[in-house]
């Protein structure tokens, strides 16, 4: 009686145990997997391609898609997974899928790796609403871009007929991104890249926009386009020149080690890395029209290089390099004051290779201003700026020798012309006397 007793007392325990193991296996995880939709605008057309985001710590078994249409559901994907992962990403394409114009529901139905539901595990069902929708917006073209010289700005006003996730101008495959007005009109500012003819540019715009659905419309955009010229030299690459480069900017070519390789990367890599820093800088912009008027100059300054003057570089008689300036360099007293061309947003303030120090302003509508070679930066980002406000004062930091201002201004993420942005009557016939825009 006593060993059953003694039996008693340790297997209820042991039991609860056992019991309490169980139950924590099998309801430690109660809920399905986590689903996360792209894109997920409500509206798809034939091309789109769903990726489904799935988690869960429990692993992930398995997935499936169907099409909903009066409470039928078919089946458009399924898959199961031999191995139970945390994370798992699917694409799902809709082309195969027989989607008929209009709404319909699409139901997802995501299950874990959990021993819940006695070993079944947690499903998750997910229910979109969706329309499908096969016709591509139209875009109406409110105010063609007026005359533009090569290094020039150009802008256009135009109105789409539905919502869309992007649009804007396309200069030979390079996007520039339009901006919604309150007047339920988008604004485009986009350049006419130094490097391109009048003609090559005439037949490399175009107009394009995309909608919720992802269908895509562009169309060609007529442009007056003219040549400008531009100043080329060529320069004689010395030795104790390169040998101050190196000695300055060491840092930036760590592993270069002549003064004449040093140099090259620096002219090479570095000034297009500088570049692609710069397109991605631009990307944060405001929708509005920060600016009024022209923008202001460096004061009681000459100009000492102009926009797009060419560079030609030679060491020994051979030619082994070149650049474009893509500025206009304005030399006046040591460390003088520089003021802000207009008024804007502080989006950089810092070092930036051949620039040195740098300061770049947004006006809005991707157009910026940028100031480099500084001694000194009196903003930080984030700063709101007005017109004439110092920011700072001219140096020679960067790959520069010599006290200036490199002043440039960007348009969708490329450098043009100065010029432009500093006269009135510019201004005037292209911006404020042709199209309306949002101010803040």
């Amino acid at each position: 009686m006593r060993k059953r007793s003694l039996f008693s007392s340790i297997l209820g325990p042991a039991l609860i145990v056992v019991l309490i193991a169980a139950g924590y296996v099998f309801l430690k995880d109660m809920d399905g997997p986590a689903v996360q939709v792209t894109p997920n605008t409500g509206r798809v057309s034939p091309k789109t391609v769903l990726k489904i985001a799935m988690s869960d710590p429990s692993g992930l078994r398995s997935v499936s898609v169907g099409v909903r249409r009066n409470n039928i559901i078919t089946t458009i994907f399924s898959r199961h997974f031999e191995q139970y992962q945390p994370e798992r990403t699917v694409d799902v394409s809709l082309a195969e899928a027989n989607l008929r114009e209009g709404a319909f529901d699409l139901e997802i139905r995501a299950t874990d790796a959990s021993l819940a539901g006695f070993g079944q595990g947690n499903t998750r069902t997910i229910l979109l609403p969706l329309r499908l929708d096969t016709q591509p917006p139209r875009i109406s073209v409110k105010t063609l871009p007026p005359n533009v010289h090569r290094g020039g700005t150009a802008v256009v006003k135009y109105t789409i007929d539905e919502d869309v996730s992007a649009s804007g101008v396309l200069v030979a495959g390079y996007f520039v991104p339009g901006y919604l007005q309150r007047d339920g009109a988008y604004i485009c500012f986009f350049p006419f890249p130094y490097s391109m003819t009048a003609k090559d540019y005439k037949n490399a715009v175009e107009i394009t926009a995309t909608d919720l659905a992802g269908n895509v419309t562009k169309s060609r955009l007529t442009v007056m386009a003219y040549e400008r010229n531009f100043k080329s030299d060529t320069l004689q690459l010395k030795e104790d020149f390169l040998v101050a480069v190196q000695n300055k900017l060491r840092d930036l070519a760590p592993e270069s080690v002549t003064p004449l390789d040093c140099y090259l990367y620096i002219n090479n890599q570095v000034r297009a890395a500088n570049v692609l820093t710069l397109q991605e800088i631009t990307r944060n912009t405001a929708a509005a029209m920060l600016w009024t008027g022209a923008f202001a100059r460096l004061p009681r300054s000459a100009p000492r290089a102009g926009f797009a003057d060419h560079r030609l570089f030679q060491w020994q008689g051979k030619l082994v390099g070149e650049s474009y300036h893509l500025g206009l360099d304005l030399a006046s007293v040591r460390n003088a004051e520089v003021p802000a061309g207009n008024s804007g947003r502080v989006v950089f303030s810092g070092n930036l290779g051949i620039y040195g120090n740098m300061i770049v302003i947004d006006h809005g509508l991707g157009c910026m201003s940028l100031y480099s070679h500084l001694s000194e930066q009196f903003v930080h980002i984030g700063d709101v700026v007005s017109k004439g406000q110092v920011i700072g004062k001219t140096g020679s930091t960067g790959l520069a020798f010599g006290d200036h201002l490199h002043f440039g201004i960007l348009v969708g993420g490329m450098e043009v012309t100065p010029i432009e942005w500093l006269d009135p009557k510019w201004i005037r016939d292209n911006v404020t006397g042709r199209i309306s825009v949002d101010s803040p």
